[in-house]
């Protein structure tokens, strides 16, 4: 039966697809037949035929999707171009910016400080970062001058928390999201938010970051308000501040080499460039021109937030040991009781959710947010497929996982299309998956 359908050939063998994938199996999970975890193979071309389907009408330059059940990997195909202004095809261990699909991979990494003793949740920013002392919030006012809203800066009622950070309850605002005149000014003045190159916060260093972002004023008051934002860019700051190690190399460290991400980081180095996948040129539904983020060197600092670059078989590890319990293979990175506590609901009754996490992420309802992941209350409400529990993240340029412990499935959908189709693909394949579970 077929695991892997090959460009255009939907009849590989399991035999021939070990021999044509080679490593990039060895660094994704162990292989199974889709019936032997009670999925339907012939259900699962389904998958393929969507996909190939958007690459074929140029909606998709290319992308790679994995699925796995109870811990072993079921489907893996690579779509379209990797680069389509050199015809180079898409494979199944190529590279993507992920941009903020880097975020649950720091949170995971900043609850490891947690369980270390060195950090708790209820600790101020300012004990690691005293930039952000005593900060400021910038408050919108009714200007009668103007019949508009205007901005005033009054002082925070207490400081945003580490549990705030993770949360996205700090009061900390993205520049390309915020209507708040005063926060974008200082973002943009700081060189955190650049008006020609969205989600890019790399550029300063990790010390010029903390001190211009601790300076400019929060949009929120602290621990009232989720709002997406730069608060995972300040928790890669927190790490670095209590290891004394760049963000990057911790990491490495503590999260990539136990769970063998090789290809996980901060940047591509020029021998694995070629591997690369590129967006169009222009977004077949804006027509605007896309421009990603430049990985190929170094970055300034390493972002927590939007920084990242991995490979679907590297992502799919990663879900898979946070579904296990914090554990893959004998390597554990956090303990079942973490994995626990960051997909449970971190918001409750008492935050207000002007843009709800679910909404934003799916267009639907039905989400909370836990400690660095949309986690699913219910198996109803939502608009999409699933059940309660699940919990899952995005990225910018196009990909998307989710988990769901009821199933016992994990899915990575990898792809650079950063237009607003993206949202429509990720309600695509929880859909394309659910209706595979035959058991």
């Amino acid at each position: 039966m077929p695991l892997f359908f090959a460009k255009r050939s939907w009849c590989l063998t399991a035999s021939v697809l070990l021999l044509q994938v080679g490593v990039a199996w060895s660094q994704a999970l162990p292989v199974a037949s889709p019936e032997s975890v009670g999925m339907s193979t012939k259900r699962l071309e389904k998958i393929s035929i969507a996909m190939q389907t958007e690459v074929e009408q140029k909606r998709l330059p290319g992308a790679v999707v994995m699925l796995a059940r109870k811990g072993k990997l079921i489907y893996a195909q690579a779509f379209g171009k990797l680069n389509n202004a050199s015809d180079a095809p898409m494979h199944i261990d190529s590279l993507f910016r992920i941009y903020s699909m880097t975020k649950p991979l720091v949170s995971t990494a900043l609850m490891m400080l947690v369980e270390d003793g060195k950090v708790q949740l209820t600790d101020p920013v300012s004990k690691y970062l005293p930039s952000f002392k005593s900060p400021m919030v910038s408050v919108a006012t009714h200007d009668p001058l103007y019949n508009g809203v205007s901005f005033k800066l009054v002082p925070a009622n207490k400081e945003p928390t580490i549990q705030d950070l993770l949360r996205h309850t700090s009061g900390l605002a993205y520049g390309e999201l915020t209507k708040n005149s005063l926060v974008k000014d200082a973002y943009t003045q700081a060189g955190i938010y650049q008006p020609s190159l969205d989600f890019d916060a790399r550029t300063p260093s990790s010390a010029e970051m903390v001190d211009r972002l601790g300076k400019a004023p929060l949009a929120q008051q602290p621990g009232t308000v989720w709002e997406y934002s730069l608060s995972v860019d300040v928790q890669g700051r927190v790490i670095e501040a209590v290891t004394g190690q760049r963000l990057g190399d911790f990491l490495q460290t503590r999260l990539f080499q136990p769970l063998k991400m090789k290809d996980t980081g901060f940047a591509v180095s020029a021998t694995n460039l070629p591997r690369l996948a590129e967006p169009f040129a222009k977004d077949p539904v804006t027509g605007a021109a896309v421009k990603l983020i430049d990985v190929s060197q170094a970055p300034g600092n390493d972002s927590g937030g939007a920084g990242g670059v991995s490979s679907a078989g590297d992502y799919l590890r990663f879900c898979q040991a946070m579904l296990d319990g914090g554990q893959l293979e004998g390597a554990r990175i956090v303990s079942r009781t973490t994995v626990r506590l960051m997909t449970a609901d971190h918001l409750g009754s008492a935050i207000a959710t002007p843009v709800s996490p679910g909404q934003l992420l799916l267009g639907s309802p039905g989400y909370t947010f836990g400690l660095g992941f949309l986690v699913r209350q219910a198996d109803g409400v939502a608009a999409v497929h699933g059940s309660a529990g699940e919990f899952m993240w995005a990225g910018y340029a196009g990909t998307y996982f989710w988990a769901d412990p009821k199933e016992q499935t994990c899915a990575v959908l990898m792809t650079q299309s950063s237009g607003p189709s993206r949202v429509v693909y990720r309600r695509m394949m929880k859909a394309l998956v659910a209706q595979a579970l035959v058991d």
